[in-house]
C-alpha cells in the first residue's frame, strides 16, 4: 500500500521561525514528499517569535472556535495559515493565547524554559488533530517532528484511533537531539489523559520526565522511527528496537535523507496490511 497523504505535525519551520536542523527539516522535507507526487498537511506552533503581517498569516474563522480542555481550564483555539505560493501549499498554524501570542518557544527571553511545556505540547497536538477532523482529511502517515508533537502517537493510537480521520493512520517520529533540559511538571502523565487513556498506557514513563522519557512515550505508539542528527540518544534508538520498530538510521545529505523517509512511509503502512 502506498501513503498518498502524509501529515506533518512539526515543531519549527523556517522562514517563520529561525534556522535550525529541525527549521530546516521542517521546510523542507514536506516539499520534497509533495514532490514525489504524494498529498500533504503540515502544521506548526504559533509561536509569539513570528510576525504575522510579515509572513501573511490570517486566521480560519471556520476551524476556529473550539475550546480544548486541559487541567480543568477552557482554552480557546485558534486555527491560522499561510501560503508558500511558490511551492503551492499552505501551513497551518495552531493559536492559543495563553501558550503561543507573545510568548517564544522552549524558552523565555532570559533562557529559562517555560514551566507549562508539557500543556503546550498538549495542546497543539489536540488542537492539530481536531483540525484535521474539521478539515475531513485522512492522511495515510502522520510524520511528527520536535518535543511538541511527542504526544500526538499516544492521543492516535489511543484517544483518536476510532476516528473516521485517524483510524488507519500509522505514525512516524522522528527523534532529535534538541529538546528540553528542565523536567515536566509532576502532574504530566494525569494532564495527559483524554477520553479513554488510562495510567496503564503511560507505564513507560519513568518521573521525572525529561526529554528522552517523553520521547520514549511517543516511541512507544510510533510505527516507525527517524534518527535526525548524528547525536541522538542511543538509548532511544536501542528502545524503538527492542519494540520492533524500524528505525531509519541518520543520513548524509538531505536527498538521502528524504528518500528514506519516503521509503519508511510506505513501509510502515505495508508492515500492518
Amino acid at each position: 500500500m502506498s501513503a498518498k497523504k502524509v501529515l506533518f505535525i512539526t515543531q519549527e519551520i523556517t522562514p517563520y521561525v529561525p534556522e535550525s536542523e529541525l527549521s530546516l527539516i521542517g521546510q523542507n522535507l514536506p516539499q520534497a514528499i509533495q514532490d514525489k507526487g504524494r498529498e500533504i498537511r503540515t502544521f506548526m506552533p504559533k509561536w509569539g517569535i513570528i510576525n504575522e503581517r510579515r509572513n501573511q498569516l490570517h486566521e480560519v474563522i471556520r476551524l476556529s472556535g473550539m475550546n480544548l480542555i486541559i487541567d480543568d481550564t477552557d482554552h480557546p483555539l485558534i486555527i491560522k495559515v499561510a501560503s508558500v505560493q511558490a511551492a503551492r501549499r499552505q501551513i497551518y498554524f495552531i493559536d492559543n493565547d495563553d501558550y503561543f501570542q507573545h510568548r517564544l518557544m522552549t524558552t523565555d527571553e532570559n533562557g529559562n524554559e517555560y514551566e507549562d511545556n508539557g500543556e503546550r505540547a498538549i495542546f497543539y497536538a489536540r488542537g492539530v488533530l481536531e483540525t484535521v477532523k474539521k478539515l475531513r482529511w485522512c492522511p495515510d502517515v502522520i510524520h511528527c517532528h520536535g518535543w511538541m508533537s511527542a504526544v500526538v502517537p499516544l492521543y492516535i493510537k489511543k484517544a483518536y484511533c476510532d476516528e473516521p480521520s485517524f483510524r488507519d493512520s500509522k505514525v512516524v517520529f522522528s527523534i532529535y537531539d534538541d529538546g528540553f533540559k528542565s523536567n515536566l511538571v509532576e502532574n504530566f502523565n494525569e494532564l495527559l489523559k483524554f477520553k479513554d487513556i488510562t495510567s496503564d498506557d503511560l507505564k513507560m514513563i519513568n518521573k521525572p520526565i525529561t526529554y528522552n522519557e517523553l520521547c520514549k512515550l511517543a516511541i512507544s505508539y510510533s510505527d516507525g522511527v527517524i534518527q535526525n542528527g548524528e547525536n541522538v540518544s542511543q538509548e532511544l534508538l536501542d528502545y524503538a528496537r527492542s519494540l520492533n520498530i524500524p528505525v531509519v538510521e541518520n543520513q548524509q545529505g538531505f536527498e538521502a535523507y528524504a528518500e528514506a523517509c519516503n521509503s519508511l512511509y510506505d513501509k510502515v503502512l505495508e508492515d500492518n496490511e
